[in-house]
């Protein structure tokens, strides 16, 4: 009897963990493009706001956010002016403030984070340093729960939340953002200030009742240009690679000829154009592709499968990263160079650990490797 008290409880612990998981999924899916646009237009990184998203919101679940649309818990306040709910929460009977979409919420929290002072050393991190983020949002009293920090972390890397960071610098450096529906990526919007954005205190709500509401993302279709850019701005591969979807560093590759589109390539294996960029560390607006090299469709590691590159003869850090199957940022700093440096023939790389000293660098090293 108690063997099958225990497998039955397995059992209902297993299909909870894949159904929170699901709903999860759901939610990046269906929030991620409102996350990288107000990435673009407030500069709070989308992997922030997702993972703020999922902890106060319950993924959606709560009743607070399926039947106000606020998913970030903002209370109302003497300046707000819109519709208002009323839950218990740090005291009885608490206001709360009542969106007439989800996306509204979304921005009023931008905003809040972006107007308020105490938030202001965040905008000083880099946008992809989502521990920093963090951190700094538990110190500057975002919220009272202890381990707030180590739970978005947590939820960031679980699942892979600074993807969507990436992709939002990616579509920054071409001036676009990203389309919420399936309509072409538009130009950027000028910011504007929202009057009813400057709530003091947000609180964390989630009542934990689960109700399938989820909603598939749907698919986004890009416009394609066919701008180019200088070949010396794109490191070549050569070598002998098979044809198809390969792997190199556990993660899937493939060999792009001279001449071929990055467009039709990210149609084809159904990426969206600004996350294959991302990928591939290619922060540009690229579409046909001036030399040899390897497209990885999914992002590449922060460690490689080896712990020493020597470096070849003509080699720069962006085709060494493609080579490699790292990303070029985690690269540049375990050997404490830049990205754009170009070290000498013969130097070793470290690709695992920190390496114990910088290499020599070659003459010119003002090479572009994004």
């Amino acid at each position: 009897m108690r063997k099958l008290l225990f497998l039955s409880l397995t059992s209902f612990a297993f299909v909870h963990a894949k159904a929170q998981n699901s709903n999860v999924q759901d939610y990046i899916n269906k929030y991620k493009a409102t996350a990288i646009n107000e990435m673009i237009r407030t500069g709070v990184p989308a992997s922030i706001t997702l993972a703020q998203g999922i902890l106060e919101s319950g993924s959606g679940q709560s009743k607070l956010a399926m039947y106000s649309n606020n998913h970030f818990g903002i209370k109302c306040k003497e300046e707000w002016t819109g519709d208002k709910t009323y839950h218990d929460d740090d005291r009885k009977h608490e206001c709360f403030r009542v969106y007439r979409t989800p996306e509204e919420s979304f921005k009023d929290h931008s905003d809040f984070l972006k107007n308020r002072p105490y938030y202001t050393e965040l905008f000083d991190l880099e946008p992809t340093d989502y521990k920093g983020w963090a951190k700094g949002l538990k110190k500057a009293g975002y919220a009272t729960e202890r381990d707030y920090a180590s739970n978005l972390i947590k939820l960031i890397e679980q699942n892979d939340l600074e993807e969507y960071s990436d992709e939002a610098i990616a579509l920054m450096d071409k001036g676009q953002t990203y389309p919420e529906s399936n309509t072409a990526i538009a130009s950027i919007s000028t910011p504007t200030n929202n009057t009813n954005s400057q709530a003091s205190n947000v609180a964390l709500f989630s009542d934990g009742e689960a109700m399938n509401n989820a909603t598939k993302e749907k698919k986004t279709t890009i416009v394609a240009n066919n701008n180019t850019i200088p070949s010396a701005t794109i490191g070549s591969v050569t070598g002998q690679y098979p044809d198809g979807v390969f792997k190199i560093n556990e993660t899937s590759v493939i060999f792009a000829k001279n001449g071929s589109s990055l467009f039709a390539i990210a149609t084809n294996n159904n990426i969206s154009y600004g996350k294959l960029l991302a990928f591939n560390d290619l922060h540009t607006n690229v579409d046909i592709l001036p030399s040899d090299r390897l497209i990885y469709l999914n992002k590449k590691p922060r460690k490689g499968s080896k712990e020493i590159h020597v470096v070849e003869n003509g080699e720069n850090l962006d085709m060494i990263s493609q080579k490699e199957g790292i990303q070029i940022q985690y690269l540049a700093q375990y050997n404490h160079i830049k990205e754009a440096d170009i070290p000498a023939t013969g130097e070793k790389l470290y690709l695992q650990n920190v390496a114990p000293n910088s290499p020599r660098l070659n003459g010119n090293s003002s090479f572009a490797s994004r």
